[in-house]
C-alpha cells in the first residue's frame, strides 16, 4: 500500500485502532467522576436539577462505555497478532499489568455498572451513590494499570532479561517507573478536560437554541468551573512531565523542540514555528524567542538540553511530525485556559449565559479536549521511536512476520468496519446530546412525586446491558426548538 513497509503499515494499524479507543475510555474517565458529582450533589441539595443531569449523563456514558470496551479488544488482540515478538519479549511485564486491570479495575466497573445504570429504582440512594463512586474509582484505577505498563515502555526499570525475554525483578520499580506519576497525572487531568469541554460545548449548543433552562445552564458553569480548576493543573503537570522527559529520554524532547545543536556558551531559543527536516539536520524557517527555550526546559536563563545531533541518525525520532504534534497540544491548552478565564470574567460581569460569542466559543471548543489527547499521544509514541522498549528493544524487531499485502488489506478493513460501526455509534452518541436533558425525570430511587414505590416502568423491563440505558428515540424534544 503506497510503497509502505509491514513495519510501517503495522505502525499504521495500530495507532488507528488505538487512535478510535482512547476517545472513549477519556470520556468514560471523566464522564464517570462527573457522575458521581451529580449524584452527590443531588443528595446534598435535592435539587432535581442535578438528577435530571444526571439521567442525562448516564446515558450518554452506557453508549460512550460501551464503544470503549469494543475498540479496546480489537487493540488487543494487536499485540498478538502484530507484535508477537514484542510480546514474546516483554510479555513477562506487560502481561502482568493488563491482568491486573482486567482483575480488579474491569471487574469493579462490570460488578456495579449495572446497579449504577438500572438499580435507580431498584436499589436505595447510598447503595446507588456507593456504586456509581464505585464505577468512577474504577476508571481511574483502569487508567493507573494502562498508564502503568505504557510508561514501562517509555521508561523502563524493574527487570533483566533472561534467554532473551524480559523477567522482572522488581514489581514495585516496574509499576513506579520514573516517568509513570507524570503520565497518570497528565492523561486523567487531560480526560477531565476533554470531559469539561465536551459537557460544555453541550451546554452551549442548547444556550444559543434558546433552552436557557436551570439543566443547560449548570451544565454549562460546572464545565468553566472544572475548566479553571484543572487548566493551570494540566499546565503544571506538563511542565514536570517536560522536565521528567529530559532526563530519561532526551532524543525525544530535542526532537519536539527541532533542536539540532548547540552552540557553547549560548542559551537555547525557544521556536515558535518552522519545519525539522530530518534529511538536511535543521528546521527551517524556524521563528524563534532567544533564551526562552533554556528557561522553560531547564529553568534557567542559559540552560542548554542534549541536541539531535547527538544522537546517531538510527536513534533519533521523527521531528518534523512531533514538533508539530506537541504545538498543536500546546496550543489548544492555551485555548482552553483562556475559555476558562474568559467564562470566570463573564460570571463576575453577569453574562455567562446570554453572551453568544462566547458561547459559540465553547460549542468550537469541544472536540479540543480530544484533540490534544491524541496530539499528545502521537508525541508521546512517535517520540518514543525507533524504540519500542525504549533503549531496549527496536521497534523493528518486535513487528510479526506479515506481508505489506497482508496488512493493507486488514487496514482497508479496519478502516471501512470502523467509521460504520464507530461512526454509527458516534453519531448516535451526538444526537442524544443534540436532545438535552429532560425535565422532571423519573424521580429517583423507586420513589414517586407521593412517595411511593414505583410499579415498574419501560426501563425495569429492559435487558440489563449497557447500550439498554440510552433511549431508542433520540429525535429533539419541542422545547429544543422552542425554547424554555
Amino acid at each position: 500500500m503506497f510503497g509502505l513497509t509491514a513495519l510501517e503499515l503495522a505502525r499504521i494499524q495500530f495507532g488507528f485502532t488505538i487512535s478510535f479507543h482512547i476517545v472513549f475510555p477519556a470520556i468514560t474517565i471523566g464522564l464517570a467522576s462527573y457522575l458521581a458529582v451529580l449524584e452527590g450533589l443531588w443528595l446534598w441539595k435535592k435539587d432535581g436539577t442535578y438528577r435530571d443531569l444526571y439521567h442525562f449523563w448516564s446515558k450518554v456514558f452506557a453508549v460512550n462505555f460501551a464503544m470503549g470496551v469494543v475498540s479496546g479488544l480489537v487493540m488487543a488482540y494487536q499485540f498478538g497478532t502484530n507484535w508477537s515478538y514484542f510480546s514474546a519479549f516483554a510479555g513477562g511485564v506487560t502481561g502482568p499489568l493488563l491482568a491486573y486491570e482486567v482483575l480488579t479495575a474491569f471487574f469493579l466497573e462490570a460488578g456495579f455498572l449495572g446497579v449504577m445504570l438500572f438499580g435507580w429504582n431498584k436499589v436505595g440512594p447510598g447503595l446507588h451513590f456507593f456504586a456509581t463512586v464505585m464505577v468512577a474509582l474504577g476508571t481511574l484505577v483502569s487508567t493507573t494499570w494502562i498508564l502503568a505498563s505504557n510508561s514501562w515502555m517509555q521508561t523502563p526499570q524493574g527487570f533483566e532479561i533472561i534467554g532473551g525475554r524480559v523477567v522482572p525483578t522488581d514489581w514495585l520499580a516496574v509499576i513506579f517507573n520514573p516517568s509513570f506519576p507524570y503520565r497518570l497525572v497528565h492523561m486523567t487531568l487531560a480526560a477531565y478536560l476533554a470531559t469539561a469541554l465536551f459537557v460544555g460545548a453541550s451546554g452551549a449548543w442548547h444556550l444559543l437554541k434558546g433552552r436557557q433552562t436551570p439543566a443547560m445552564r449548570t451544565m454549562f458553569s460546572m464545565s468553566l468551573w472544572m475548566l479553571l480548576l484543572v487548566t493551570p493543573l494540566q499546565i503544571y503537570a506538563g511542565d514536570s512531565h517536560g522536565l521528567n522527559t529530559l532526563k530519561y529520554q532526551p532524543a525525544k524532547l530535542a526532537a519536539i523542540e527541532g533542536h539540532w545543536e548547540n552552540v557553547p556558551g549560548e542559551a537555547v531559543p525557544l521556536i515558535l514555528f518552522g519545519w525539522p527536516d530530518m534529511a538536511k539536520e535543521t528546521t527551517r524557517w524556524a521563528v524563534e524567542i532567544p533564551h526562552l527555550g533554556s528557561l522553560l526546559l531547564t529553568h534557567s536563563w542559559d540552560g542548554q538540553i542534549p541536541a539531535l545531533k547527538e544522537f546517531a541518525p538510527e536513534d533519533r525520532p521523527n521531528s518534523t511530525v512531533v514538533f508539530w504534534t506537541f504545538r498543536i497540544m500546546v496550543g489548544l491548552g492555551m485555548l482552553m485556559l483562556l475559555l476558562a478565564v474568559g467564562g470566570a470574567w463573564l460570571r463576575w460581569r453577569g453574562t455567562l449565559y446570554e453572551n453568544r460569542l462566547f458561547l459559540w466559543f465553547a460549542l468550537l471548543m469541544g472536540p479540543t479536549g480530544i484533540i490534544a489527547i491524541l496530539a499528545g499521544w502521537f508525541t508521546t509514541e512517535i517520540g518514543r521511536q525507533p524504540w519500542i522498549v525504549y533503549g531496549v528493544m527496536r521497534t523493528k524487531d518486535a513487528v510479526s512476520n506479515h506481508s505489506a499485502l497482508a496488512l493493507s488489506a486488514t487496514l482497508g478493513l479496519f478502516f471501512v468496519m470502523y467509521f460504520f460501526v464507530f461512526g454509527t455509534g458516534l453519531s448516535y452518541m451526538l444526537k442524544l446530546v443534540g436532545r438535552g436533558p429532560d425535565a422532571h425525570e423519573p424521580p429517583p430511587h423507586g420513589e414517586s412525586d407521593g412517595g411511593k414505590k414505583q410499579a415498574g416502568g419501560p426501563q425495569n423491563m429492559r435487558p440489563s446491558r449497557p447500550l439498554s440505558a440510552a433511549p431508542d428515540d433520540v429525535s429533539p424534544t419541542p422545547s429544543s426548538s422552542t425554547g424554555a
